[in-house]
């Protein structure tokens, strides 16, 4: 009698599987990592918004001081030597003049303030000391510095003046006495919109790099749940638990309103630009045009590119603070190569490219013939 065929056991019930069940509870794993959450098409949105302001805000900083000093030396000197049509921005009480231009330092500290505030607590785990002594004295220096040269630039043309009726000896008799007071009056509005961008552009740098903070947290919570104790350079790796907790919250929670105030500051940067045409097109003459935007620039190199950066000296560049999140890339020099025509991908002895990237990146398969040899 044949006997009767049995069904093929799985290969599942056995202990062959790749991964291990939670029955076998003598077996040590640490499992896979965590892998990212699926991202919405709010997120999509809100990350290309984010990127299309990062490109705007973060254009080549030194790339446009450059552009500043040539445009207020050319364009300001076409606008002397030729009429320039009228429009409304040529208009002294036109809306963005009259009530943004004007106020321009209170809009920059409405928007800066909160945002320093929030970035500078989450990338400082909560530290109260660290944020009064490291960032918020950037913002009571530039306030100091915008103070000091609009006075100045009052100061010399109250006193280096004169009136158009020598009868009035001072600016401010002359003026209500309705005659023009003839002084070398240094333009406040192109200090205060370059000063006022550079400001912008500089204090949001920690936006840089800044939603990798989000692939650190979720890596090294895994870490440590997992006790992995491999060797990691996730930048995390030192903070204390109750800094690594303070950072977790604070991050999900201040993100949104970060985000927010970011688009903003972007906002008001490009008003600024639009607003400091309009002052080289309509107002003051060139050479006043042109000191007010030196001064302004070489007091922004002078605090972001000489003091602050100093080891030793107080404050700090935005963005440093307990941990490290900003990957600073440096240009690698490139070799140079003599190039030869050919119709192929391969170019010479550089092994096959692929969208322009070598294949073989250590070395090329003739090479590696030859040292076989």
């Amino acid at each position: 009698m044949a006997s009767k065929p049995t069904k093929r056991k799985s290969i599942h019930a056995t202990k062959l599987n790749f991964r291990p069940t939670t029955s076998d509870s003598n077996l040590d794993y640490k499992g896979t990592k965590p892998t990212c959450e699926p991202t919405s098409i709010k997120e999509i949105f809100t990350l290309m918004v984010l990127f299309i302001c990062k490109k705007s805000l973060f254009f080549d900083t030194n790339l446009k001081v450059a552009l500043y000093l040539g445009c207020l030396f050319l364009i300001s000197l076409i606008a002397d030597v030729a009429t320039i049509p009228k429009t409304y921005l040529s208009r002294s009480d036109n809306i963005f003049n009259k009530y943004f231009v004007k106020f321009a330092w209170g809009w920059n500290l409405m928007l800066i303030v909160p945002f320093l505030t929030f970035t500078s607590y989450i990338y400082c785990c909560g530290q109260i000391k660290k944020i009064t002594k490291h960032h918020l004295p950037r913002i009571v220096i530039a306030t100091f510095f915008w103070y000091f040269w609009t006075k100045i630039f009052n100061i010399v043309e109250a006193s280096f003046g004169k009136c158009q009726i020598k009868q009035y000896g001072s600016k401010e008799t002359c003026l209500k006495a309705g005659h023009v007071w003839n002084g070398f009056d240094t333009s406040g509005h192109s200090f205060i919109l370059i000063y006022g961008s550079l400001f912008l552009i500089e204090e949001t740098r920690s936006m840089i790099n800044w939603d990798s903070i989000k692939e650190y947290l979720r890596l090294e919570e895994h870490n440590r749940v997992t006790k992995d104790t491999a060797q990691s350079t996730n930048p995390l790796r030192n903070l204390s638990e109750a800094e690594f907790k303070t950072l977790q919250f604070n991050y999900e929670k201040y993100t949104p309103y970060i985000r927010g105030f970011f688009v903003l500051i972007t906002l008001f940067q490009i008003l600024w630009d639009v607003m400091l045409v309009s002052t080289m097109l309509y107002y003051h003459v060139m050479i006043e045009k042109f000191v007010g935007g030196c001064l302004a620039i070489l007091t922004w190199f002078f605090t972001y590119r000489f003091w602050y950066v100093h080891p030793k000296l107080l404050p700090k560049l935005p963005g440093e603070g307990v941990f490290k999140y900003i990957k600073k890339t440096t240009k690698e020099p490139v070799p140079v190569t003599h190039r030869r025509r050919t119709g192929s991908i391969v170019n010479g002895n550089s092994g096959p490219m692929f969208m322009g990237r070598p294949i073989y990146t250590q070395s090329s398969p003739q090479e590696d013939e030859s040292t076989a040899t």
